[in-house]
């Protein structure tokens, strides 16, 4: 596996997961209830996904979700159809790389109004629109914020991500905040990104108290951020 992989499963067994994964939409009989919903990781940066009802917020959690807010429930089919409709209307994404929500994590509102702002505008226009399937019920604005259950709250601006993991190399740091795979450790330099992704296949050993030695890439200012969005 390259040292820069976020793979959990090695090529073969990662084609065989999406070839039964809602994520790929190669299901379509799925009978559980399924919720749309917005999801916001920072400034100008907002997509629609889909997930199972009974998951209730795990799905945001683990994308690194700084606040979210659901849109609808209903059939499988019927959330598909409206992730299509709302993402084409809105001008949102449905995937959204990890490198580019890291970057728009250092430039978090501090007030958690300030926060809910661009999902409360989406959520007006989304629930306006004409075309939802009848059988996907409308779900009033409810915006989530999990700032507090990220750690996020007074961070230091992060500076950069470890780009991957090397032979001999050293990842050490105070944990002070996890987002997703994300974890936030504070060095010698500031604070850096550590990807748990990337430690799929490789075994860890107590650091003990020696400097980060792995590669970190630089967040640039302006990465990230999406055009356009209103």
């Amino acid at each position: 596996m390259s040292a820069r992989s976020t793979g959990a499963r090695c090529e073969e067994c990662a084609r065989l997961d999406r070839a039964h994964s809602v994520a790929a939409d190669t299901i379509a009989d799925d009978p559980r209830p399924y919720h749309v919903y917005l999801a916001w990781f920072g400034p100008g940066m907002v997509k629609v996904g889909i997930t199972a009802e009974e998951r209730g917020s795990a799905r945001l959690l683990e994308q690194g979700a700084v606040c979210f807010s659901w849109l609808g429930v209903g059939p499988l089919m019927a959330a598909r159809r409206t992730e299509e409709l709302l993402r084409a209307a809105l001008r949102v994404p449905d995937r959204i790389p990890y490198a580019e929500k890291r970057v728009v994590r250092a430039v978090l509102p501090e007030a958690a109004a300030d926060r809910a702002v661009e999902v409360a505008e989406l959520h007006a226009r989304a629930v306006a629109l004409p075309a939802w399937p009848e059988s996907l019920v409308r779900e009033p604005l409810r915006v989530v914020d999990h700032v507090e259950a990220f750690g996020l709250a007074g961070l230091p601006v992060a500076v950069g991500e470890v780009g991957e993991l090397v032979a001999g190399g050293v990842v050490s740091g105070e944990l002070v905040a996890a987002a997703g795979p994300d974890l936030h450790l504070v060095t010698a330099g500031g604070v850096v990104v550590l990807d748990t992704r990337l430690m799929s296949g490789w075994e860890l050993v107590p650091a003990g108290g020696a400097e980060l030695t792995v590669p970190v890439r630089e967040f640039k200012e302006d990465a990230g951020v999406q055009d356009g969005l209103f």
